[in-house]
């Protein structure tokens, strides 16, 4: 009698539940439809950071924020699906860590197109086949992921929200002894986040590298003597076998992943700014370059080079940064490396993940 009470109650919560979210929907389309006059973008990460932050701060119950903040990523997806149909665009196919990446941060709801390359995701966007594009910038083992960084180039796609993910990585098979495994494939960079593993566990084994840890898995479903790395997601997908979990290096591997759009994100309380800049041909240039950030009390949390692959030794340096390219002390500090750098684009503000 006693648990048919409690779940009369749990019952009753629901078709609460219900109702709210119902009414909620309500409200999602009416700002959709003053979006839509006006043009604004139905995707406001501003928005996103705000929600998430009211809610787990009203969180007092048994539920686990993380579960919580699960919980509304899923309405979220929902009203932005009720708003206008948005489609991402990633590093594809199916499953791969991008993919699930762009599942945690837009949910379930929208409208997802899974893309050969990182270029391709670029593309997709620049074109407005896609509404957002999420793809790979760097990982806490391997460092940064080259050919984002190089597309930033000549694109003028904006950064405006980013998300981390930590990454796991198994070993997967048709067969069930590793002993038998003779290829492994799998991505590049996952071949390097589990070097260790890898050396001691198959030193056998060749390693191949292909385009994604999806495909590799996919590869492998149809062999009966290879292996691949890739989540367990993909593995489940392709029915394979588990032969090993949490093969990485180090556990605290985590990537960290893009979102990419036409438009700023508005400020927030806690924003970042990515920057690209090149400097000028004399000595001290790259001191010069820095100094404006000291002098304004910016704190840069990420400085990466590349070449500019026009003129030899030329480089670009990728620069994160706190702080808001709107914000007064970061303007000023960006109006004083302009003078100092032979070039200077801004990629983009966005609420820190």
């Amino acid at each position: 009698m006693r648990l048919a009470k409690l779940r009369k109650k749990v019952d009753s919560i629901d078709s609460r539940i219900v109702d709210l979210l119902a009414k909620r929907a309500d409200v999602t389309k009416g700002i959709g439809g003053l979006k839509a006059k006006d043009s604004s973008s139905v995707y406001a990460p501003d928005r996103e950071k705000y929600i998430y932050e009211r809610i787990l701060k009203l969180n007092k119950g048994e539920i686990p924020d993380d579960a919580m903040k699960a919980i509304y990523r899923e309405i979220m997806s929902a009203s932005l699906a009720l708003e206008r149909s948005l489609n991402i665009a990633y590093l594809g196919p199916e499953l791969t860590f991008t993919h699930l990446a762009a599942l945690k941060k837009f949910g379930s709801s929208l409208g997802y197109t899974g893309c050969n390359t990182i270029g391709d995701v670029f593309a997709e966007v620049e074109h407005s086949r896609s509404d957002y594009g999420v793809v790979p910038i760097e990982n806490s083992i391997e460092g940064a992921v080259n050919h984002t960084l190089d597309m930033f180039v000549d694109s003028d796609l904006k950064i405006c929200s980013e998300v981390y993910m930590e990454i796991s990585h198994n070993l997967l098979s048709k067969v069930r002894n590793t002993s038998k495994i003779k290829k492994i494939y799998s991505n590049p960079q996952v071949f390097g986040q589990c070097r260790i593993w890898l050396e001691s566990e198959a030193p056998h084994a060749e390693l191949l590298e292909v385009s994604s840890t999806a495909k590799a898995a996919r590869i492998v479903s149809e062999s009966a003597s290879s292996a691949c790395i890739a989540s367990l997601k993909a593995g489940e997908k392709y029915n394979l076998n588990v032969l090993a979990r949490g093969i990485e290096d180090f556990s605290h591997n985590t990537t960290r992943f893009l979102v990419i759009g036409k438009r700023d994100a508005n400020p927030t309380t806690g924003d970042k700014t990515s920057i690209m800049a090149s400097i000028k041909d004399k000595v001290g240039a790259l001191h010069d370059m820095l100094v404006p950030f000291k002098r304004h009390r910016i704190n840069l949390t990420k400085i990466e080079s590349r070449p500019s692959k026009i003129r030899p030794w030329e480089y670009y340096f990728f620069i994160d940064l706190e702080g808001h390219h709107s914000d007064k002390r970061v303007g000023r500090a960006l109006a004083d490396l302009k003078r100092e750098a032979a070039y200077l684009k801004i990629l983009g503000s966005y609420p820190k993940a």
